[in-house]
């Protein structure tokens, strides 16, 4: 069923995306395998890599145990434009 609706991809993410397959490639892990690990969908877990959708902080918390790295190489660097 279509509503017309155009998908769009979140405004600002709180992971990078490029990290999450970067660490999961390096941990030998599927997408699969890694959404079966952490307890969400394939479909999900692809969303999270290319950046359609956001990971959650308990999601992002349970992708950095499962690939044994912190949490924090896997966020988003978010740099303010204030004056210096």
């Amino acid at each position: 069923m279509n509503t017309g609706r155009k998908r769009s991809r979140p405004r600002r993410l709180d992971h990078e995306p490029a990290m999450v397959t970067w660490a999961r490639k390096k941990a030998g892990l599927t997408k699969r395998a890694l959404a079966a690990r952490i307890g969400i969908s394939e479909q999900l877990m692809s969303e999270i890599e290319s950046g359609w959708r956001n990971a959650t902080p308990a999601n992002l918390a349970k992708i950095a145990e499962a690939l044994n790295c912190p949490v924090v190489g896997l966020e988003r660097k978010h740099t303010t434009d204030a004056p210096r």
